[in-house]
């Protein structure tokens, strides 16, 4: 009896004791989108209604009165494309060229047109 059972014990652990384990390793690398953002330069043509030297200027436009910040790249010029060095006037027929959307516009140049 003793051996019946023996065998049968050996019987149970000889598939457990001879098992084999497999390992898979997977590697997943991804790498970096890249994206490619265009922009244009849009402008706004109206008269001024008020100015505040390096700081804002707002123009009246077919959409209404627009606001502008001037950033310190921004540069007023006239129509031959050199700097203006006095102040803009209320009244006075301007260009704004800007880029990007409506809440963050970046001014590039302001070209006034009229310079009475």
């Amino acid at each position: 009896m003793k051996r019946i059972i023996i065998a049968l014990a050996c019987a149970i652990v000889a598939p457990v004791a001879f098992a084999q384990t497999s390992t898979t390793t997977t590697e997943t690398t991804t790498e970096p989108a890249t994206t490619t953002q265009t922009t244009s330069t849009t402008y706004t043509a109206g008269t001024v209604t008020t100015y505040e030297p390096g700081r804002t200027v707002i123009v009246k436009g077919e959409q209404g009165p627009v606001s502008f910040a001037l950033g310190t790249a921004a540069r007023v010029v006239d129509g031959a494309g050199k700097i203006v060095t006095s102040p803009l006037r209320a009244g006075q027929k301007v260009r704004v060229y800007y880029t990007g959307p409506e809440r963050e516009r970046v001014v590039e140049r302001v070209v006034v047109e009229d310079q009475d």
